[in-house]
């Protein structure tokens, strides 16, 4: 029923493509970083409008073989956004959030040809806690076979051997293992920001530490909306979305083997989050 609806729904809005809305801002990622409960957040704003039924489109990593059109198709009408500034006093802003974005080696530059001028949030976490939390959640959704964290650790090189390459050979081609299986790399938050800082900008990005969003959400929150140059209305709910429990605890040999790998990266953090990240305090 649900896939019916999309699809009913994405024909009504590809009927209606231009009478429809482009996102303001997107969140890109990183995946586990607490992208969803900013996401849901943010979508109580009645400035703030999201996607007609999904959270992420996902159109610049893994759907770029349609045309901006089915993109467009998938967002408010412009008469909605109207009617919310009319109301409001405040230019009304669309977005959508796909964790895939920040990582995916095209993304950044297709959305700097196709949305110049859309500001990019990204939230980072303890990157030895998102490797773990990744693993969790992708073998709870099938896309993992292997059980043991530490052996999916130990098969990753060869897993993602050559995809970057392919990707980039292949602007249609999509890697199953570079999208589910990169704990680490996906860890290497600087390296994937530098990229986000040549293509758009350093002023359309807002990088957010999600440990502190956790333990202290409406300053982040206020942020936000500074970055995005709107108003506070209301008061906003912040709820945790998406926690992947797990089944046993990190053993220390790997722990100490994650942190002594990420250290370095996220030294070059505080140059965009302003101060330490949260894990090293």
């Amino acid at each position: 029923m649900k896939r019916s609806a999309h699809a009913v729904s994405l024909t009504t809005g590809m009927l209606t493509t231009r009478a429809r809305m482009l996102p303001s801002f997107l969140i890109v990622g990183a995946q586990r970083c607490g992208t969803t409960s900013l996401y849901r957040a943010l979508s109580r704003h009645p400035l703030i409008v999201k996607p007609v039924l999904r959270k992420g489109v996902h159109y610049f990593d893994v759907s770029y073989d349609r045309d901006l059109s089915w993109y467009q198709a998938h967002f408010p009408l412009k008469a909605t956004g109207q009617r919310l500034e009319r109301r409001h006093g405040h230019r009304t802003q669309a977005f959508e959030s796909s964790p895939y974005y920040l990582f995916h080696p095209l993304a950044a530059a297709r959305i700097s040809w196709n949305l110049p001028g859309v500001k990019l949030i990204v939230l980072v976490r303890d990157p030895v806690e998102r490797a773990a939390s990744a693993h969790a959640h992708e073998l709870a959704r099938g896309f993992e076979v292997e059980p043991s964290f530490e052996r999916a650790l130990d098969m990753e090189d060869a897993r993602l051997a050559g995809e970057i390459a392919r990707l980039r050979e292949s602007p249609h081609y999509l890697s199953h293992a570079h999208r589910h299986h990169a704990y680490v790399a996906r860890g290497r938050y600087a390296e994937q920001l530098n990229r986000l800082e040549l293509l758009v900008g350093r002023d359309r990005l807002l990088v957010l530490d999600s440990g502190r969003f956790f333990r202290e959400p409406e300053p982040v929150y206020d942020r936000v909306l500074e970055f995005l140059g709107l108003p506070r209305l209301g008061d906003p709910v912040f709820e945790v979305h998406n926690a992947q429990p797990r089944t046993s605890e990190m053993p220390l040999s790997v722990r100490r083997r994650l942190s002594a790998h990420f250290g370095p990266w996220d030294a070059l953090l505080k140059q965009w989050l302003g101060t330490e990240p949260s894990w090293h305090r």
